[in-house]
């Protein structure tokens, strides 16, 4: 029950509802086509993009607070994580074209393996402040999670949590990782 309320929270398309709401249409359309913080930052400006990472990340943290408190233990809370996950890049309600679940990613390990997430948002930021690449501090950001999660001590459930979504979210990326081969990936600070 959890992992498909989780599911269904991930599903909640803030970035599009954003891009409705402000007149800038279908964000699937515009931009880089993707329903992400991002996105909205390239189009909108930093705060909207700001907002609407913050909503995808209570997204996250909401689904792993459910669990906690409908079934306890460790298992639940790290499946309904990964639910949520799956939610915000395939969300049921936009025909399952949706972002790519770093933000939500962020929230459920923000809860789950703490000391992965800090130091996942110092890779990100280190990464991003050099190369000015989001895509790339997103990538190893994600990849950086399950390892540090396993050496911090974190429960098997949350290690094969952290895995799982960094195996998604790095494939979402993958034309992200060829416009980076390509030279031709948008930099941070440059709206399209």
């Amino acid at each position: 029950m959890s992992v498909l309320l989780a599911y269904l929270v991930g599903s909640i398309p803030f970035a599009w509802l954003f891009a409705r709401r402000s007149g800038r249409g279908d964000l699937r359309r515009v931009g880089s086509g993707n329903l992400g913080a991002a996105n909205v930052a390239r189009l909108a400006g930093i705060l909207p993009g700001v907002a609407v990472a913050l909503l995808d990340m209570s997204k996250g943290i909401a689904s792993v607070l459910i669990a906690e408190r409908v079934s306890g233990g460790v298992t639940a809370p790290a499946l309904a994580g990964l639910a949520a996950i799956v939610g915000h890049i395939y969300p049921v309600w936009l025909g399952f074209r949706g972002g790519k679940g770093v933000a939500t990613a962020c929230g459920v390990f923000l809860l789950l393996a703490p000391t992965a997430t800090a130091s996942a948002l110092v890779i990100f930021t280190a990464s991003v402040w050099t190369t000015k690449y989001i895509s790339l501090g997103s990538v190893l950001a994600t990849a950086a999670v399950p390892p540090i999660a396993y050496w911090s001590g974190r429960s098997t459930p949350v290690v094969f949590a952290g895995l799982a979504a960094a195996l998604l979210i790095v494939f979402r990326h993958r034309s992200n990782l060829a416009r980076l081969r390509a030279g031709t990936e948008h930099r941070f600070g440059r709206r399209s």
